[in-house]
This record gives C-alpha cells, sequence and structure tokens, in this order.
C-alpha cells in the first residue's frame, strides 16, 4: 500500500464549485452522527490497541480520537469567525505538537463525549444557515486558501469518514 493511500485512505477531500441540497444535507448527516459512529468503533478497545499506529509513523488510535475532539473544536471556532466577521484570517495550530500534548494520554472516552457535544454545536449551527451565510469564508494562512462555510462542511464530513478509516486501519493492525 502506497504512502499516499496510507495517510489518505478515503482518498482526499474533494470540495466543489457548489453543492446541491441533498449533498449538503448527506454532509450533515455525516457529521452529526460521526461522534456515534467514532464511539461504536473504539469503545471496546484495550490499552495495547489503542496505542497501535494506524501506519508505520502515524499516530496511534487515542492520538487519531484526541486529534478529532480538537480540530472538531477549532471547526466550531472557525465557522463562528466566518459568520461574524469579513473573511476573517484563522490561526492555524500544530496538530503534531498537539497531539504529544498531556491531554492526549487521557482516557479517550473524554475525546468522544466532547465529540458529542461539539457536533450536537455543529449541527445546529450548520443546520440554521442561510444560503447567504453558506457562502461567507475564511482565509487558511497555511493553505493559503479561502474556504467558504459550505466547504468546511465538506471537509468536516470527510475529515471524519477519514479518521475513522485510520483507526480502521489501526484496528487490523492489532
Amino acid at each position: 500500500m502506497t504512502l499516499e493511500l496510507q495517510q489518505y485512505p478515503i482518498g482526499r477531500c474533494q470540495y466543489q464549485d457548489d453543492y446541491s441540497d441533498a449533498e449538503i444535507k448527506a454532509m450533515l448527516l455525516d457529521i452529526e452522527t460521526f461522534p456515534a459512529r467514532l464511539e461504536h468503533l473504539v469503545q471496546h478497545l484495550d490499552e495495547a490497541q489503542l496505542q497501535t499506529r494506524y501506519r508505520d509513523g502515524g499516530w496511534t488510535i487515542q492520538q487519531v480520537i484526541h486529534h478529532c475532539a480538537d480540530s472538531h473544536m477549532n471547526c466550531v471556532l472557525r465557522v463562528k469567525m466566518a459568520l461574524s466577521d469579513e473573511n476573517p484570517t484563522i490561526r492555524p495550530y500544530p496538530e503534531a505538537v498537539w497531539a504529544e500534548m498531556a491531554d492526549y494520554q487521557l482516557p479517550f472516552n473524554y475525546a468522544v463525549t466532547l465529540l458529542f457535544c461539539i457536533h450536537a454545536k455543529l449541527t445546529a449551527l450548520f443546520r440554521s444557515l442561510t444560503s447567504e451565510q453558506l457562502n461567507r469564508t475564511y482565509y487558511h494562512p497555511q493553505y493559503e486558501k479561502t474556504f467558504r462555510v459550505k466547504d468546511v462542511i465538506c471537509l468536516y464530513a470527510w475529515h471524519g469518514k477519514h479518521h475513522l478509516a485510520h483507526i480502521e486501519m489501526g484496528i487490523a493492525r492489532t
């Protein structure tokens, strides 16, 4: 298996010029159900499995779970900035550095519980948006790219599935 396939087992996120109402609805369902799908996948893992890396040089399953909580917390803040400011520049964070911090050693269910709360907020927020709000933007300096809120919906629907695939790869390695 190539490194690209190990890093992106479901492929890279595919943004579109526009999304149909049905596509937005499906992405919102992916976002809404991500915490339950994650919990179902990891709830019976033992400590050895949680410390398994999904690929050589990759994060452990436990780190992936905690990363999702950090990333999705940032999503809430970034979207709220996009909705309240004119094309704000968001602040990236060093994901690899955060993955080595002490909170990633907390039991994984802390992150899963946090994800249930975060996704309730995200789902309520995203479902309330008008067409105009879905087109509001923020600028991401790390990627030198402007993201529309509807692109963020696409990204986080993909992000959950992306990391579920990483966890499944890690489980297969145990």
